[in-house]
């Protein structure tokens, strides 16, 4: 089948969007590729098309769970044979999956770049039959972009032990990124495929707003249809969200610290209609593939155009007009100029947190690789009065460093221990008789259990034991008590992993040019960002599709710079006439929706017409 009869097959589809066949050639042709595409630009499409077309099985790696889980169900309704190893599998699960991904007939392997390095992935990869490796989210792997990830290193290794091409798909990625992307990734000779960036059906609009939550409501009061609203901290979720709803909007909250179950319920939800408004972290949208989302907004500024730019290019995915509204006041601007200085502690408080680090956990010299801590920074900074944001922001650059990864908000599996060696368990008296059941299927699912606390699938082996899961986490509770076994209820927490043993003062290797260097880098994203809010001359579109490397681009007409420039002071009152003749019964809020600019002119003009009797009142 061509590549048009392989998307007709299976997606319905008869024409490929702009820049999906080129991309596609050029992986059926064996070259490297990466692919930078808008958000909504079709870039799953850009790998899939291509590994069905060819014999083997596609390696994709990508770091967001809810992704790898939506496009392997996606795939599988399709009736294409994919697999997915995310964290909270078990060893045995891992296995199995990778078994099947090597002798099961499957198209698509999908895992986090944390794996790749892992024993059991390894002892795998000369039977995997790899096709391509497929590198999502490609910007993860540059030190020059804003969402480094040091895993994402591994995967040039890759290459070492795999001889197939490379699909590297990013939304994000400024010249200096997508350089650094192809060489990390060992591309064989440079090939970049670019997309024009222009998303014509979406209005960004810029509002400096004094009330912000204000401003919220309005906008989700004026535009029908779906909606995010991001905010920066997991407290205001709530807080706006139940202002939302507290003024009859149908709104929910999430980010990284809620259960699992209650961030699956709650995306589900949104993304079924029954929840309307999203209020989040930028934990929330990753991956997340709805196409009628008619607008986010950003009630606090973030802190590069990169996130803006993905996040708010979530909006309108479907083609129909959608609004990107970002709010922002003085407050927001002092913040993003004090970042750099937080961002960036010293080296010297740097070195000192390392060895801090070590001996909270005691951890002594030239041991502790491999070690997983649980780690609480608040606890930890309470222990060494130290603050938080510098001490997170250290934490976070001493991860670029390659000195530990660092896991916020992990999903950790149940462990369990037997503490009674194999001979003597058949002796011990039991006060429960489904619990002879439970150990025997620890047993024969979990080899190491004997030797370690090995992390267990609760349904699994509740169901193998003939119990609910509820009943099972009891009797684990009673065998725990009872010192036949060491119980570690699952948790969710942030874990940090070190990557090689504990180092000796000064010889940390910190490097000063490095340093200088990526805090030029984020001085200039974060400078980007405030010129992008306080701008009123330059079409909104047209800064942000420039600082991403496309110079040549008309004005979008649409943005609230464009607009204000077509009106012009002397056409707003007969826009607002014409505007309201149309709209009886109109509210204000419907009004700040359509006219609202960031000096919000039209307020005034609006009054002086209805004090004059030129235009009805609002009723509201």
């Amino acid at each position: 089948m061509t590549a048009l009869e392989v998307l007709h097959t299976y997606w319905g589809y008869d024409a490929f969007r702009p820049m999906q066949e080129e991309i596609i050639h050029h992986a059926l042709e064996g070259k490297d590729v990466l692919a930078i595409l808008p958000t909504g630009g079709g870039k799953s499409v850009c790998f899939q098309v291509p590994c069905l077309m060819r014999e083997g099985i596609g390696l994709v790696i990508t770091p967001l769970i809810a992704l790898m889980k939506d496009q392997v169900q996606n795939l599988q309704d399709r009736g294409i044979r994919a697999i997915a190893i995310h964290a909270g599998m078990t060893r045995h699960e891992v296995d199995l999956a990778l078994n099947n991904a090597a002798y099961g007939d499957y198209k698509f392997l999908y895992l986090s770049p944390e794996r790749l390095q892992t024993r059991l992935f390894q002892s795998y990869l000369d039977v995997l039959k790899v096709s391509y490796i497929v590198v999502d989210e490609a910007h993860c792997i540059s030190q020059w972009g804003y969402d480094f990830r040091p895993p994402y290193l591994e995967i040039g290794k890759l290459r070492e032990r795999i001889d197939a091409p490379v699909i590297a798909l990013t939304a994000t990625a400024t010249p200096l990124v997508a350089g650094d992307i192809m060489e990390r990734l060992r591309f064989k000779e440079k090939n970049l495929l670019r997309s024009g960036f222009e998303r014509p059906n979406l209005s960004y609009i810029v509002r400096k707003a004094q009330d912000k939550i204000g401003q919220v409501r309005s906008i989700c009061e004026g535009v029908q249809g779906s909606g995010i609203v991001y905010v920066r901290s997991r407290a205001r979720t709530q807080e706006l969200a139940e202002t939302l709803k507290a003024a009859g909007i149908s709104a929910s909250y999430y980010h990284a610290g809620l259960g699992p179950q209650t961030r699956a319920d709650r995306q589900k939800e949104w993304k079924e209609g029954r929840t309307r408004v999203m209020v989040c972290t930028n934990a929330f949208g990753m991956g997340i593939d709805k196409p009628d989302v008619r607008f986010v907004v950003h009630a606090d500024v973030p802190d590069s155009p990169e996130a803006y730019f993905q996040e708010a290019g979530r909006a309108g995915r479907d083609g129909k007009p959608s609004y990107a509204v970002l709010l922002w006041n003085g407050t927001d601007t002092a913040r993003l100029k004090q970042l750099e200085q937080v961002s960036f502690p010293s080296l010297e408080n740097m070195e000192d947190l390392y060895q801090k680090m070590h001996i909270f956990f005691q951890i002594p010299y030239d041991e502790g690789e491999g070690r997983m801590l649980k780690w609480d920074i608040k606890e930890f900074c309470k222990h060494y009065r130290m603050q938080q944001a510098p001490t997170y922001y250290a934490v976070k650059y001493m991860e670029r460093e390659g000195h530990w990864t660092l896991s916020e908000d992990m999903d950790i599996p149940t462990r369990i221990k037997i503490d009674v060696d194999r001979a003597s368990l058949y002796n011990v008296d039991l006060p429960d008789p489904a619990m002879p059941q439970v150990l025997e299927t620890l047993m024969r699912l979990y080899t190491g259990i004997f030797s370690y606390p090995a992390p267990i699938d609760e349904e699994a082996v509740a169901s193998r034991s003939g119990v609910s899961v509820a009943t099972l986490r009891q009797l684990l509770y009673q065998l725990s008590i009872n010192h036949i076994i060491r119980y570690i209820p699952a948790d969710h927490a942030t874990v940090l992993f070190l990557l090689h043993s504990r180092l000796r003062p000064g010889n940390v290797q910190l490097s000063p040019q490095r340093y200088q260097m990526l805090r030029s880098t984020y001085a200039q994203r974060v400078l980007a960002m405030i010129e992008y809010v306080e701008e009123e001359d330059e079409c909104r579109s047209q800064y942000l599709l420039k600082y991403f490397g496309q110079e040549e681009s008309a004005p979008c007409g649409k943005c609230d710079v464009c607009r204000a420039a077509k009106a012009g002071p002397e056409d707003l009152p007969g826009k607002l006439k014409t505007w309201i003749s149309a709209h009886k019964n109109y509210t204000l809020k419907q009004v700040r929706t359509a006219f609202g600019t960031a000096d919000e002119k039209y307020l005034d003009v609006l009054r002086e017409l209805i004090d004059r009797g030129e235009v009805p009142p609002y009723t509201e």
